[in-house]
């Protein structure tokens, strides 16, 4: 008995659609992930532009970027929020005027350089740490530990990232004693408690309701 004469074309045409729908879906995946990475940048842009609270004793306010960057790390991978803080920076070292107070060029080289620039690795830190975005826990208990885990992430990657960079580089652009700067800065943990408690309800109370 002879063999199929179709066989071979039939198994070129099999190979050429898989790989068709290969292409098309990490071309899907990577606009996909332009998309979320665009997005975030945005949003710092739009953090920015809702102002911020003045703190006395230093020149750096308390503004909404750093829940918008609990938010990210606790939902996207290191290389995506990573990404998308860096591009924030590159739009204001471009000109745009998307960083607290309507700066732009600036701010990148002044006493708030430090938090600026922390924005990244703090990011980077808080999506490292936190707990998969796609997990789905089933248990009361699980969902609880993956609560105090992101409560973490964002605690070390948020709070204490920035803080440290940003107040290190002040004090090397002002030349003011990096304790007394510390201590009037230190303010900031009240505000970013809330926002780093808040990011981990909303993020948690998500995921449960996936499952």
């Amino acid at each position: 008995m002879s063999a199929p004469i179709h066989s071979d074309a039939t198994t070129s045409t099999s190979a050429s659609t898989g790989t068709a729908a290969l292409t098309h879906s990490t071309a899907s995946h990577r606009a996909t992930t332009a998309l979320r990475i665009i997005a975030l940048a945005v949003l710092m842009c739009a953090a920015a532009g809702v102002g911020r609270i003045p703190v006395p004793g230093t020149v750096v306010g308390i503004t909404l970027q750093t829940f918008v960057l609990m938010i990210a790390g606790l939902t996207m991978n290191p290389v995506e929020a990573g990404a998308g803080a860096l591009l924030y920076l590159v739009i204001g070292a471009c000109g745009a005027p998307v960083f607290s107070g309507g700066a732009s060029t600036a701010a990148l080289i002044g006493p708030s350089a430090g938090f600026l620039f922390g924005f990244v690795p703090a990011v980077i830190v808080t999506a490292l740490l936190a707990p998969s975005a796609d997990s789905r826990r089933s248990s009361r208990r699980s969902l609880w530990l993956d609560a105090l885990r992101s409560l973490a992430a964002c605690a070390l990657g948020c709070i204490l990232v920035p803080f440290a960079v940003g107040v290190t580089v002040q004090s090397l652009v002002t030349g003011v004693d990096i304790r007394a700067l510390a201590a009037a800065s230190s303010v900031f943990f009240v505000g970013d408690a809330i926002k780093a408690a808040t990011a981990t309800l909303l993020v948690t109370a998500a995921r449960a309701a996936r499952k």
